[in-house]
This record gives C-alpha cells, sequence and structure tokens, in this order.
C-alpha cells in the first residue's frame, strides 16, 4: 500500500515524550500535566489551557540507577520512567498526576517527588487511589479522588477552570478524537484492511502522547485519506491476531509481530483503543465528574479489579474482538515482573485455549506437515 501522508511525522512524535507538538502547545501557554495510567481520566487533565501526555521513555537504555531505587524485581516500565526522570527527561512537565494502581508505579511515581526529578517551582506530583469494586460508594470515592487531587490542585496551582462546563468541553474534544480512532479501527474488520496494525498502533499513541486541539488535524485527515486508499491486491499477512496484555508503548513490537506475517487486528492493553478510546456519552442530569468517573471505572479492563464480573468482563472482551475483527488467535503479552498480569494471563489463557468440537476435529485430522520437526511443544493458539 502507499505509505500514508504522515507516517514518519507520527513516528518522529514518538521518538521523544518531549515531542514537536508538547513543545508548541507549551509555547501557547498550555499546562502540560503527565500521567502514566488510564485511571486517571485523560480528559480531565485537558480542561482549560491544561493538556496531558502519557509518559512513555523511548529509546530506553540503561536502566540501572532506577533499579538501585526501585529494586530489578519491579516491572521495567515503571523503572524505565524513573530513569528518564532521574535523567531530566521530563523536565517538560507541568505536574505528574500519579495513581495507586499498582504499586510498582507507585513507588516509581514516589520517587519522581523525593529525588525532586523536576526543577520547577510549581511542580507538584499529586496521588491518587482506586478501588478494587465498582458499587455506588467506590464511584463516590473515585470522584472524591479526582475532585480533591486532580482539579482542585490544578486549580489552585495553574488557576485552570476546572467547572462543570469546562469538563463538558474537554470531553466533547476527547470524543472527536475517540470517534476517529473508533472509525479507522473498524476498518481493520475487513478481510484486507487498507491500515496494518502498525500504522494503527502510531496514530492510537499519538493521541495519548500529544494534545489533542494540535493532533486532531493530523488524525482528520488521515481518516478521509484512509477511506480512499487502496490496499494491497494480496494480503501480506498470513495470519490475523489480536494482543491483549499490559503496557505496550513501543509500536515496534507491533511492527516485528507483522514482520513475521501476523498482522494484528486488535489492540485491548494499556496504551491500546480498548479500552481508552470509548466515547463519554454525558446527560445533563448529572455532573459530568461524576459521569466520567463512572465510565472510566466501567469499561476499564485493568487486571486489577480482581472481582468475579470484572474477570469475566476481560475474558468476553477477549474472545468478543477476537471474533469482531476475525482474529485467528489472541497473543498474551505480560510486562516481566506484573503482578496483575501475570496472574492474569494464566487465569484467561486456559479457558480462551479451549476448542471448539469443530476444531477438534481438525486437530485429530492428519497435519499435511505430519513429520515436520517443529519447536518442542509448538501449537497454534486460538
Amino acid at each position: 500500500m502507499k505509505d500514508l501522508k504522515h507516517l514518519i511525522y507520527f513516528e518522529r512524535l514518538l521518538e521523544n515524550a518531549d515531542n514537536e507538538l508538547v513543545e508548541k502547545a507549551k509555547a501557547d501557554g498550555g499546562v502540560c500535566l503527565g500521567y502514566t495510567c488510564f485511571h486517571i481520566p485523560e480528559v480531565l487533565l485537558n480542561v482549560d489551557n491544561c493538556f496531558s501526555t502519557r509518559l512513555r521513555a523511548p529509546n530506553t537504555g540503561s536502566i540501572d540507577i532506577a533499579t538501585y531505587y526501585m529494586s530489578n524485581y519491579t516491572c521495567e516500565f515503571a523503572r524505565a520512567l524513573l530513569e528518564r526522570a532521574i535523567e531530566g527527561g521530563y523536565q517538560f512537565l507541568d505536574a505528574m498526576i500519579g495513581v495507586d494502581a499498582c504499586s510498582m508505579m507507585n513507588r516509581s511515581m514516589e520517587h519522581f517527588e523525593i529525588l525532586q526529578v523536576n526543577d520547577k517551582p510549581n511542580f507538584f506530583v499529586t496521588h491518587t487511589d482506586m478501588p478494587f469494586k465498582i458499587t455506588d460508594y467506590t464511584i463516590k470515592g473515585y470522584v472524591r479522588q479526582m475532585q480533591v487531587h486532580v482539579l482542585d490542585r490544578i486549580h489552585e496551582v495553574f488557576g485552570a477552570d476546572v467547572s462543570d462546563a469546562a469538563i463538558r468541553k474537554a470531553v466533547e474534544e476527547h470524543n472527536e478524537v475517540c470517534r476517529i480512532i473508533s472509525e479507522i479501527s473498524e476498518m481493520r474488520k475487513a478481510e484486507n484492511p487498507v491500515v496494518t496494525g502498525y500504522e494503527f498502533h502510531l496514530l492510537n499513541l499519538v493521541t495519548y502522547t500529544c494534545p489533542k486541539k494540535l493532533i486532531l488535524p493530523y488524525l482528520r485527515e488521515t481518516l478521509e485519506e484512509l477511506k480512499t486508499r487502496e490496499p494491497d491486491v494480496k494480503s501480506p499477512f498470513r495470519a490475523r491476531v489480536a494482543i491483549v496484555g499490559s503496557e505496550i508503548d513501543d509500536p515496534s513490537l507491533t511492527k516485528l509481530i507483522e514482520g513475521c506475517g501476523a498482522l494484528v487486528v486488535s489492540d485491548r492493553y494499556c496504551f491500546g483503543s480498548t479500552p481508552g478510546r470509548e466515547v463519554i456519552e454525558l446527560n445533563d442530569e448529572e455532573d459530568a465528574l461524576t459521569q466520567i468517573c463512572r465510565h472510566y471505572m466501567e469499561v476499564s479492563e485493568c487486571a486489577r479489579y480482581i472481582s468475579d464480573e470484572k474477570v469475566l468482563q476481560r475474558r468476553e472482551t477477549a474472545d468478543r474482538l477476537a471474533k469482531e475483527f476475525k482474529a485467528e488467535g489472541i497473543i498474551y503479552e505480560q510486562m516481566k515482573y506484573c503482578d496483575y498480569w501475570g496472574f492474569e494471563r494464566i487465569r484467561l489463557a486456559r479457558p480462551l485455549h479451549r476448542p471448539s468440537v469443530q476444531q477438534r476435529q481438525l486437530r485429530s485430522a492428519p497435519h499435511p506437515c505430519a513429520g515436520f520437526r517443529g519447536v518442542p511443544g509448538d501449537q497454534a493458539h486460538s
């Protein structure tokens, strides 16, 4: 297929956390708020003149210093962020909005504060707590956390308008991003899609890491471009796969998988479009903050939710996406030393692997490559 017009530009934007559009927004008077987790509703960080950037640590090399502070049994993502912070890589931030989603990320954010990795006089790190279950009182607690530790802080320190009207305006912009990404995602359901998994990964990542207002023109143009893009006469891919897992902030992984001949058609992972790019529907009967918090808790697929209904939700989502996008297999990704996804991978991989009657019949039939000496234990997973 013909290369997308802005493909190289999107790649360049992801080379550094402090990318060109972040710098432009700051030059225009914007307040840059860093965050690391879905459980901080990014829409709340985009009120008034504030804008969010979901932190990554691209091109990370050694993480020895962060390992000294956090030990080598904590996840590399949390350590990479701390390493880059100690190196001075996040001086562009005006605040760091942390969430106690897991103990490892919490430790990373604590060191952001303790080690004073940003020397701006008004820079602050705020910590929020997350419930483990969805009930009326846990939603109220979550709302209170977001009000006190996020909205009140950015209002007090930066004078940002955090009113209900300002939040609703931020939701409108957020929803346009979500609609564009969702429409592009639907194109992946085609037998021979006009967008690859790698291209989609780039598009989705820039929506997390760049100011919404500045990335939107590029997204609109790319959507129109894809509507008239001609796919290859014959698809270069031999299989379709869905990816489910934790933090995947490096599109090189998707590029590697597709380089092996497997088209990535679904992305149910942190930094993915599911969850994260669902439109937030607001009504006029209830305040916007409560509706937003409820939305994020309900659509969240985070493995930290261990209640039965959430475990079932994650299993059904993985199965549903694989079917909708006609995936022939599901790849479960686990960040090393991620406790939540370590349990999740084991808990869900086996039920999803149970073959149907038709699959059992196919597996009992002689394989056309019978006699081929493959990798021990190698088999197709779907």
